[in-house]
């Protein structure tokens, strides 16, 4: 089993750059692909970046310019650097992992999940 935990939302304003982390605990030898997702209530969650255990990644289209995976194995932790945030970027971001050699997810293993509200 795997825990993640993330920390990092917040109220920012338009323009503005958060960090978010995301520690795993537990099996963490066995996680391969880490990745962020978010949803807005009412809506589906969506896919914000993935990062492979060798840190090959992928973002979604409104990601790919303003924001940044990174992953640091040896903590067991996930980040995404947001930039330029915008009122649409307002959502609950979880993070997510999988088994290594599972594919690139999303897996069953998810935090809590962390607001980030961009205010105008």
């Amino acid at each position: 089993q795997v825990q993640l935990v993330e920390s990092g939302g917040g109220l920012v304003q338009a323009g503005g750059s958060l960090r978010l982390s995301c520690e795993a605990s537990g099996s963490t030898f066995s996680i391969g692909v880490m990745g962020w997702y978010r949803q807005v209530q009412g809506k589906q969650r969506e896919l914000v970046a993935r990062i492979s255990s060798v840190s090959t990644t992928t973002y979604s289209n409104f990601a790919k310019d303003r924001f940044t995976i990174s992953r640091d194995n040896a903590k067991n932790t996930v980040y995404l650097h947001m930039n330029n945030l915008k009122p649409e970027d307002t959502a609950v971001y979880y993070c997510n992992a999988l088994p290594f050699g599972a594919g690139w997810g999303p897996g069953d293993y998810w935090g809590q999940g962390t607001q980030v509200t961009v205010s105008s």
